[in-house]
């Protein structure tokens, strides 16, 4: 049997399984353990645990534990609140400043969290029901809550961006560099398509409310700024070389917690423990995954697969943005299935080597396969950030959000591009603060 004809049912075998609700890291191993043992022999089982356990190996991996305790600290505490009550505050005069509040406030969580239900969850409570008494489209206040939530799988520090480094042994460094500037990008068309659309509308975007003084504007920040510190902070010293994401993520953890405990007060031992455990299930989750995923890459390429889906691709006599645009597709509909992390593991080592044939900037794919995540995220039927906002917003039907939610996909669509017009959005940062990247 050929490799490709392997590969076809090792495909379907893996759609099946995970179909079934199978946990993702489990039903990995079963495709990876039960086709190594019918087409190498059961002697081949004789490596599983030695790969198992390379698969988590990394001290790179450290990371990704710390950044979810960070954002974990922060989705305990009233900082989403703050967040937005500080913005919508400062904005509120502006034609349309409850939108960019929102979506700005979406941003700026998202980054602080790395988690899109957390920020989904945390602004939406505060900024739907605003929206909806301001007089807002149900749809346009779900859908643009929903699309923000999105931004912090793009937007550094992004747990999805380390992965996807560790996958395709890339430099997380410049992952986060190249995502900073298409994450901007993306934010400026949700607050553009959010304000046209409201606009469309019908509404005024008259003042609504109460004015705030400048001693009301300017007591909030204290509570902020803090945390927006520590995002800079983090950024900083991994942009300059002065630390790995490691050891970012480690401290940044820590000045965290202890901003929520000084801040907001949450030092008492249960809230704590809240923190650290729920921190730790998620952690262990992702690691399970990533383990779970070396041993299906390996079995991909004993079982001569991976070679050979590569070759196949790269033998195509076909235009490389015709390339770029099937692997886009196929994205996208992979996205629609599972998670980004799980996505990323399975397919990127795969599909990276192709790009790199064809020509295309590896740090510049890895925003694009970013965005096709983000569309993921708010698209039927995994599309998990449609039912936070259907939580959150009961009386809101989960067709209303998915309608409201339509557009910003277009937006991600149009981010896609123009990212391919203009490569240099994210690759400029990471050339000119650490030089040429050597592929």
């Amino acid at each position: 049997m050929s490799p490709l004809i392997i590969g076809v049912f090792i495909a379907l075998s893996t759609v099946i399984i995970l179909a079934c609700g199978i946990p993702i890291a489990f039903g990995l191993g079963l495709v990876a353990i039960s086709f190594l043992a019918i087409f190498e022999g059961l002697d081949a089982l004789n490596i599983m645990a030695d790969i198992f356990f390379s698969g988590i190996a990394e001290f790179s991996l450290v990371s990704i534990p710390m950044f979810i305790v960070m954002g974990a600290a922060v989705a305990s505490s009233p900082a989403g609140k703050d967040l937005y009550e500080a913005l919508d505050r400062w904005l509120h005069r502006l034609p349309g400043g409850l939108i960019m509040s929102n979506i700005g406030a979406c941003a700026v969580f998202a980054a602080l969290s790395g988690s899109s239900p957390a920020t989904c969850a945390a602004i939406g409570k505060m900024g739907i029901p605003e929206m909806r008494k301001r007089g807002y489209p149900d749809g346009l206040a779900a859908g643009s809550i929903a699309a923000g939530g999105t931004l912090g799988i793009l937007i550094p520090p992004s747990i999805t961006m380390i992965v996807y480094g560790i996958a395709t042994e890339t430099s997380i460094g410049r992952l986060f560099m190249a995502g900073l500037f298409p994450g901007v990008l993306l934010t400026g068309l949700f607050i553009a398509w959010s304000l046209f659309t409201a606009w469309r509308n019908g509404y005024s975007f008259s003042s609504t409310g109460k004015g705030f003084t400048l001693k009301e504007k300017l007591e909030v920040l204290p509570r902020v700024l803090p945390f927006l510190v520590i995002i800079v902070g983090v950024l900083f010293v991994l942009y300059g070389g002065v630390a790995t994401p490691s050891e970012a993520a480690g401290v940044g953890a820590m000045f965290v917690l202890i901003m929520v405990a000084v801040i907001y007060k949450v030092w008492q031992p249960k809230k704590i423990w809240a923190i650290i455990s729920g921190s730790m299930k998620e952690s262990v989750m992702i690691m399970m995954i990533i383990a779970a995923s070396a041993l299906f890459a390996y079995m991909l390429s004993s079982l001569y697969v991976t070679q050979s889906v590569a070759e196949y691709i790269a033998a195509l006599d076909v235009n490389r943005w015709v390339l770029m645009a099937i692997i886009n597709v196929f994205l996208l509909v992979a996205g629609f299935f599972l998670p980004p992390v799980a996505v990323i593991v399975m397919t990127a080592p795969i599909l990276l080597p192709i790009i790199e044939i064809v020509g295309f900037d590896p740090y510049w794919f890895a925003v694009i396969f970013t965005i096709n995540m983000e569309i993921g995220l708010i698209t039927p039927p995994v599309g998990l950030n449609l039912y936070v906002i259907n939580g959150i917003a009961p009386d809101i039907s989960l067709p209303t959000i998915l309608k409201g939610a339509l557009p910003f996909m277009v937006c991600m669509v149009v981010a896609i591009i123009i990212l391919c017009i203009f490569p240099e959005i994210a690759t400029w940062l990471p050339t000119a603060m650490m030089g040429e990247a050597i592929h």
